[in-house]
């Protein structure tokens, strides 16, 4: 009995230990943790047209978003808004534990040159290119012209 008794508690120890590795040993690869929400392009009235989002890092580590391509257009680059001017820049910072918001009249996806301009109601893919994360394919909607979910 007394035997039966110590391979049952060895038994439950071995399980209780494997248990515990299982959870620490989830595929931690150091990448953040990155989440899309929100995104949306105002329809066109020229050639060029401006993308929004906001990108969400719940992990304790901050990367950078490099660049933005698609197939719309050739040239798409990232803009920031300082003083109410544009000018492109080669990244911008999501904090760990953050979010970087591209908004109307702030910082921005814009796209020049179109191959052609998308309508309200179609869909306009993209993909977010990082300096530590994996791409992330985005659809943006196609919204009305005048857009702004900032404005109440």
């Amino acid at each position: 009995m007394n035997r039966r008794t110590t391979t049952l508690s060895a038994s439950v120890a071995l399980a209780a230990a494997l248990a515990m590795t299982g959870c620490s040993s989830s595929s931690e690869d150091g990448k953040p943790e990155l989440q899309v929400s929100g995104a949306f392009m105002p329809q066109p009235v020229l050639d060029m047209a401006g993308g929004f989002l906001t990108i969400k890092n719940d992990s304790g580590t901050a990367d950078k978003l490099t660049s933005v391509t698609s197939a719309i257009s050739d040239d798409v680059t990232i803009h920031e808004t300082k003083n109410q001017k544009m000018q492109q820049v080669k990244s911008f910072d999501i904090p760990a534990n953050g979010e970087l918001k591209l908004t109307r009249g702030g910082n921005h996806i814009m796209f020049m040159e179109l191959k052609k301009k998308p309508k309200q109601g179609e869909k306009v893919s993209i993909e977010l290119h990082f300096e530590k994360s994996d791409p992330i394919k985005v659809d943006l909607p196609v919204e009305a012209a005048g857009h702004n979910p900032q404005q109440h």
